[in-house]
């Protein structure tokens, strides 16, 4: 399995140059601004990113509302607080900030800033290079972004990740069978043995009475991307030699925080 983890993020502060009076001034706009005003503001930074990724050639971000409550929840604190940061006393670090507004994803990462308008917030991040790898990070497809205003400014937090669905385990058998299917060999319906498997190391636990014929391959692996199969159960597949698979799903282990992966067993016959 991939490792799963999130970057050490660096803050940023822009630096604003703008005179007291200015500052006032802005502040006055910035506060009779509605919330679509700062909606449309979130919106430009969202298409910003894009545009950036298809210059980069690095895929589309798309919206994702967990994360932007995510990020809008700790955009509120960074504007109560006044110096930006990732994390404030008391408050949970970004993964749990993330799963407890609903997402599901094996990679997370976050932008935060201060700056005058959406389209310097962009330039900034894109000139900062931990932002930049962040923001053109080919190994996130989601995104949600936030943005405050307060004391004459736009506070900023972009929330990336790499998605994840939510399945049961009913689903991430149908999700794996689907996969194995192809080579030919048939399903077995019951996927009793396979979650017997999955849920020890190695070896296989047999039930009293029970007339399965003898596995003669298993493959246990844990993973969040269930697009393909590990290359070694795929090259026995490959070889012809088998008839039947059985498929079962249980708890992941040893999941860092609130990331989300799957635990699979395949069963040969």
């Amino acid at each position: 399995m991939k490792s799963q983890g999130r970057n050490i993020l660096l803050s940023l502060l822009v630096a604003m140059g703008c005179t007291t009076a200015s500052l006032a001034q802005q502040n006055a706009q910035l506060s009779g601004g509605g919330s679509g005003d700062l909606q449309a503001a979130s919106e430009q930074v969202f298409a910003l990113a894009n545009q950036a990724r298809a210059r980069a050639g690095v895929g589309r971000l798309q919206w994702d509302p967990a994360l932007a409550a995510a990020a809008l929840k700790h955009c509120q604190r960074m504007a109560a607080e006044g110096p930006i940061a990732h994390r404030y006393g008391g408050e949970a670090d970004l993964s749990d900030r993330a799963a407890q507004a609903g997402a599901h994803f094996s990679v997370i990462e976050e932008n935060v800033a201060i700056g005058p308008s959406a389209d310097a917030i962009h330039e900034e991040w894109m000139q900062s290079p931990g932002h930049r790898q962040n923001l053109l990070s080919p190994e996130v497809d989601h995104v949600g972004v936030a943005i405050v205003a307060a004391r004459g400014v736009l506070y900023a937090v972009a929330d990336y990740s790499r998605a994840v669905q939510q399945m049961g385990p009913a689903q991430v058998e149908a999700r794996v069978a689907a996969l194995v299917r192809p080579s030919g060999v048939t399903i077995l319906l019951d996927p009793s043995e396979a979650r017997a498997a999955c849920a020890v190391d190695n070896g296989m636990p047999r039930t009293a009475g029970e007339m399965q014929p003898q596995p003669r391959f298993i493959m246990r692996w844990q993973d969040a991307d269930l697009s393909r199969l590990p290359q070694e159960l795929v090259e026995h597949l490959e070889s012809g030699r088998y008839r039947a698979a059985d498929v079962g799903s249980c708890p992941a282990r040893n999941v860092e925080g609130s990331f989300t992966a799957y635990r699979i067993a395949v069963i040969l016959y």
